[in-house]
């Protein structure tokens, strides 16, 4: 399980890095696409991408923090990743990072269901 939690971890905290490394390239880009009250969008997205994953490496609340992700990479996908509008290869683009998205949270599902394991400051009873 902890191998499982590492390797889930890494794709949200390099996102926050340069979400915050080009900020407020984030804000831009949620206005563009239409996302209502993008500035608190954009601090809300980066302390997600922040905070739950280092949850995850320690196993702390990991569940909660596997959840909230679930419910964060499904809302990207509505707001980001709406391939079905697009065309070509920016189609195809979108399809595969709405699908990985998909994978991600199948992913996180399991260790919703797992818990931490052993090897985690508040492991699995």
């Amino acid at each position: 399980m902890l191998i499982a939690r590492l390797a889930m971890a890494p794709l949200f905290l390099i996102s926050a890095f340069y979400k915050v490394a080009q900020w407020p390239g984030i804000v831009t880009l949620l206005d563009n696409q239409g996302a209502p009250l993008p500035m608190l969008g954009g601090v809300i997205a980066t302390a997600i991408e922040a905070i739950l994953p280092l949850l995850l490496i320690l196993g702390l609340r990991m569940r909660w923090a596997a959840l909230g992700l679930i419910v964060y990479v499904l809302g990207t996908n509505l707001i980001a990743h709406r391939f079905w509008e697009f065309t070509g290869g920016a189609q195809l683009g979108q399809m595969l990072a709405f699908f990985k998205n998909i994978a991600l949270c199948g992913g996180l599902l399991v260790l919703t269901m797992t818990g931490p394991g052993r090897f985690a400051m508040q492991p699995r009873p």
